[in-house]
């Protein structure tokens, strides 16, 4: 076997090289360490890197010793070295998972006691030899040989079931996060595997019998710090969160998503290092926006979800952004129940004092002519103006019953049943004084809605084509909706939105209630309605049954 400068032979060289090398990229690895901004975890971490490092070192002097009293005192410290890795690693664990083990004043307590009883026992080992007996040989490879004790194999065990428990903590926190972690979670395992060297080389001469334990040290701080950092930080923020999660890069491209995002987003299954923007551009829009609340439309339902993000970094290295998805269906729906229940009150009044008053301004004056005419004894005169009068209370009568109908109708449906369209749409047609005038329907389809306040809503928009002047109604069914177009007058007002508030004589003063009705019947079933502007031989009117916020659907 050819031998080195140093009189060794190349294996025995690569064997101590690799723990020179693990000495070197743990040490390295520091400066990385010290930019985790949580302090708790950045403590441990370079704790651990620290001592793991100074292992290292010790090794390598123990296995090239040039006299047997560095080679007793490097193999001490290595012990004691050694041993302090393992509670490094436990309060690394501790802290990155979010325990407070770490903080507990009766585990710190025992702790200690346990280090320092073990410590004591390795000092004092010159004197009673119970931990080891070494035996110094200048002129073989390694340079010491070691007989151990109970009290090692004792101290062994227990620093193996030590690190078992630091283990079992990530590998739970990796299983919980469920995105992006199996790198993490081989990292881990990397650091287990030096365990089995150790044990081949108590049972073998092939291996120098010594803990391999830093080199897995070295592996597992080169992959959370250099390799995988944005993961490793990442998991960290949003570990025990069971909600959908975006792990997204410095340059916004997808690198992780869990399984609960997987099922919510269906466009992010597969967009590893793709763009938000591409593989979902509705979401990276309202990341981008100022609105928090996502809506995402499933089928028939839409769920509304509260959007935060938590940038991550490395000092001032900005490493990318972590996006979680709060579902807040209920509480949304509750919040969009109260607003519109509350501008539907402040419609009530504003229809009430504006239909009402002209009403009784109107009986009023007709009532003054009409005595006037009795005291001309101008029958006829005054027989017209009661009639006007008559009309006026019939007026308000049908305003009454308009807003009778909203205050039984106008709550958000909870049960709807598959209703046809074209047959409520007839059936409105019969039930509505709509004279000469014609109705056709084009098309056919379902929608999920309840019959009654459908077909009250097809009466009000009736009714208005009635009060257009129409002779013509045309009711056009399509896949997102259906639309109710009449050839009666076409309006002047620019504004369309105008047409649906309570009190606004718009577009006449005979149209009354009717298209602020249309309009509360329609987003008591979460339907939309709006005057189609560009629309010219009367007016029309778009229902939107199937409104599409920021909305995503399965492929």
């Amino acid at each position: 076997m050819p031998e080195t400068v140093l009189g060794l032979t190349l294996i025995d060289s690569l064997y101590a090289g690799l723990f020179v090398l693990g000495a070197v990229l743990t040490a390295a690895s520091i400066l990385q360490a010290t930019r985790i901004e949580d302090r708790e975890t950045r403590h441990g971490l370079i704790a651990l890197l620290a001592t793991a490092s100074g292992w290292s070192v010790t090794h390598v002097v123990t296995l090239l010793a040039p006299s047997q009293l560095i080679a007793n005192v490097a193999y001490l410290a290595g012990l004691i070295l050694g041993f302090s890795t393992v509670w490094a690693w436990l309060y690394f664990c501790s802290a990155y998972t979010g325990r407070v083990l770490h903080r507990d004043t009766w585990v710190v307590r025992g702790s200690i006691l346990a280090y320092l009883s073990v410590v004591a026992v390795k000092l004092t080992n010159p004197f009673h030899h119970l931990y080891y007996r070494a035996t110094y040989q200048p002129a073989s490879f390694p340079a010491v040989v070691v007989e151990h004790g109970i009290f090692h194999w004792a101290v062994t065990g227990l620093s193996y079931a030590l690190a078992a428990i630091g283990m079992f903590m990530l590998f739970e926190l990796f299983r919980e996060a469920d995105y992006g972690t199996r790198p993490l979670a081989g990292l881990v395992a990397v650091m287990a595997l030096p365990a089995i060297l150790d044990v081949y080389s108590f049972a073998s001469s092939t291996l120098v019998d010594l803990i391999h334990s830093p080199l897995g040290v070295a592996v597992f701080a080169v992959g959370v710090l250099f390799i995988h950092e944005d993961r490793f930080l990442a998991v960290q923020l949003t570990g025990d969160i069971a909600e959908p999660v975006a792990l997204l890069d410095e340059d916004d491209r997808v690198r992780a998503v869990n399984d609960t995002a997987r099922s919510r987003f269906p466009t992010l299954r597969d967009a590893t290092g793709v763009p938000l923007s591409t593989a979902a551009p509705a979401i990276a829009e309202h990341v981008d926006g100022d609105d928090d609340v996502l809506a995402l439309r499933h089928s028939d339902d839409t769920e509304y979800y509260l959007v935060a993000e938590s940038t991550f970094s490395l000092g001032a290295s900005n490493l990318g952004r972590v996006i979680v998805f709060t579902e807040i269906t209920e509480t949304e729906r509750h919040r969009r129940e109260v607003e519109r229940h509350n501008a539907q009150l402040e419609g009530f009044a504003a229809g009430v004092n504006h239909e009402l008053r002209n009403a009784i301004q109107v009986a009023s004056g007709y009532t003054a002519q009409a005595a006037s005419a009795l005291e001309s004894e101008n029958v006829t005169d005054a027989q017209q103006s009661l009639a006007r009068v008559s009309d006026a209370v019939d007026r308000m009568a049908d305003r009454v019953n308009d807003l009778s109908t909203l205050a039984r109708h106008g709550r958000t449906l909870r049960d709807t049943t598959t209703v046809d369209v074209a047959a409520a749409a007839r059936a409105g047609w019969q039930t509505t004084d709509t004279g000469d005038c014609e109705l056709t329907v084009t098309g056919d389809t379902t929608v999920s809605a309840d019959r009654v306040r459908l077909e009250d809503l097809f009466e009000s928009a009736f009714a208005f084509t009635t009060d257009n002047n129409a002779t013509a109604v045309t009711v056009a069914i399509h896949d997102d909706g259906f639309s109710i177009a009449d050839n009666g007058a076409t309006p002047s007002v620019t504004d369309t939105t105008r047409f649906f508030d309570y009190g606004d004589a718009v577009p006449t003063t005979e149209a009354g209630m009717h298209l602020p009705n249309v309009q509360t019947l329609a987003r008591v079933h979460g339907w939309t309605v709006s005057v189609d502007p560009d629309y010219e031989d009367g007016v029309r009117l778009e229902i939107t049954t199937d409104p599409a916020p920021i909305a995503l659907t399965d492929p």
